[in-house]
Parts: structure tokens; sequence; C-alpha cells
């Protein structure tokens, strides 16, 4: 009887430890290539505005090599109250899990940095007094 409650003492104790190694194993490591890919906004603030609510979309490609594509569009977003659409052709950068992009069009997606998770980026900024949240969720 002793050596049958140590054994299940024992399983017990086996199966706890490697419930609790579980999440390690399945953690998100960003690689150049993992994180590349075509991705969408799922959230895009501006202070308290919705802008894709209000019609905003972006769309950025990054590919392995380094390089993007893609378009931003904000309906009214332009300095002079025009809609802003900006090409985000580029470059982008992966440091641990901070991606950032290098761009020819002057908008904030070059003046934050995202945080990549698995298929997702992420920036949460302040861009000329503006609070500024970007998510973009990988499809493909």
């Amino acid at each position: 009887m002793r050596a049958r409650a140590w054994l299940g003492a024992w399983s017990l104790a086996a199966l706890a430890m490697a419930g609790c190694g579980g999440d390690d194993n399945n953690a998100f490591s960003p690689t150049v290539a993992n994180v590349a890919g075509t991705y969408n906004a799922t959230v895009f603030t501006a202070g308290t505005m919705n802008l894709l609510s209000a019609g905003a979309t972006v769309r950025v490609v990054l590919n392995p090599d380094g390089t993007t594509t893609g378009h931003l569009h904000v309906p009214g977003g332009d300095e002079g109250g025009g809609d802003l659409d900006a090409d985000l052709a580029g470059t982008w950068t992966l440091s641990g899990n901070t991606v950032t992009f290098s761009q020819s069009s002057d908008t904030f997606i070059k003046d934050v940095e995202f945080t990549a998770a698995q298929n997702s980026l992420d920036a949460r900024g302040t861009v000329q007094g503006v609070a500024i949240h970007l998510a973009l969720a990988k499809t493909g």
C-alpha cells in the first residue's frame, strides 16, 4: 500500500510539473521567417477615434528580404483635411520582438515600434500629442 501511495504521489507531481512547463514550449520566438507575411489592421485608433470605423485601412507586406509593400488610407487624415493615402514601400527590421519600419512616406508608422507576437504586430505610441494604437493581424 505504501508503494502504491508513493507511486500515485510521484505521478501527480510529474503531471503538475509537465503542466507548468508546457507554456514555455509554446512561447513565440520571432524570426524574420515567422514574422514575414501580409498584415491588415484590426485595431486603428487615434485618441478615442476608431479610424477603421471611419474607413481607414492599413495593409502591409513584410517580405523575408526585409522589404515592404503596402498601403495606408485614412479618410480626412491628410494635413489639409483631405484623405491620407500613403505607399508603405520601404524596409523593415526585427530586433528581438520589436519590428521597425523605414519608408519614404511620411507617416507615423515609421515613428513607432511594433511588438511582434504570433501572427500579429502591435504598436502603441504618441504622435504629435495623440495616442495611436495600431494592431495588425497576419493574413498570409
